[in-house]
């Protein structure tokens, strides 16, 4: 899987895109695309084939246009993921204003979970220089919006939204690849422990690991799978908000 890095391509004509800067008219017959419309085409494939199968070729054969004249509006591939991003996130529903801090974390948690499920390509991309769109920075305030007035300092509040999103993002990374491992692979997860199972059976002696064998057991019933995404989701961002919740008390003790 190929990881695409937002903001590898032109800055100023990213950031132009990101916020509706159109390049000057130009004589002749009005455009046929815009930028906007190219985005959500991309998006559209990207949803159906994933990132590393979107190319200005294919986007160009679904728009029925030269690959040429996608160029006149997106530079590349670079400044198009951002593009895509930053449309994306709009899609985020922010939490109701007056909601308790824990409540809007719990919000953006789950929201920031169905995203990536919606969009799993979102998890082919490296955000180390995020895209600074308005959909991005809109995000970013009301996160922070969300431990305003509770005794952090700008940095703590910083490392909380951090921590939250990228549980998410995490945890769905895991989910996808559970949902996508059957296509992948070519075996059904009952499949493969069908095979694994009696080989290790005949390679560990019966007792060896009584702890994992008790616990595993009881957790793969719980999970009918090997691992549990939608459990470690929940049961993990339970536990960092009570850990938030631990430091806001702290001072105010």
């Amino acid at each position: 899987m190929t990881t695409e890095y937002t903001g590898s391509g032109d800055p100023r004509r990213s950031l132009e895109l990101l916020w509706g800067v159109e390049p000057p008219p130009r004589r002749g017959p009005k455009p046929k695309l815009t930028a906007e419309r190219i985005a959500t085409t991309a998006i559209e494939l990207a949803d159906a084939v994933g990132l590393a199968a979107l190319s200005m070729r294919r986007i160009a054969e679904e728009l029925a246009v030269s690959t040429m004249s996608i160029y006149t509006y997106v530079p590349g591939k670079a400044e198009l993921v951002d593009l895509m991003l930053d449309r994306v996130i709009g899609e985020l529903v922010p939490p109701p204003q007056d909601a308790p801090w824990r409540a809007a974390l719990e919000h953006i948690a789950h929201q920031n979970w169905d995203l990536y499920h919606r969009h799993p390509w979102l998890l082919e991309i490296s955000t180390g220089r995020p895209p600074l769109g308005p959909n991005l920075l809109d995000k970013y305030e009301y996160e922070l919006r969300a431990v305003e007035g509770l005794g952090l300092t700008d940095v703590e509040m910083d490392s909380v939204v951090a921590l939250v999103d990228g549980h998410a993002e995490s945890t769905a990374r895991t989910s996808v690849h559970v949902a996508q491992a059957p296509q992948r692979t070519g075996m059904t997860e009952q499949e493969w422990w069908d095979k694994t199972g009696p080989v290790l059976a005949e390679l560990i002696e019966p007792g060896a690991y009584p702890l994992g064998s008790r616990v595993g057991t009881a957790s793969s019933i719980e999970y009918q799978g090997a691992v549990g995404p939608r459990h470690a989701f929940e049961f993990g961002l339970a536990r960092i908000l009570d850990g938030i919740e631990a430091l806001i008390s702290s001072r105010h003790s």
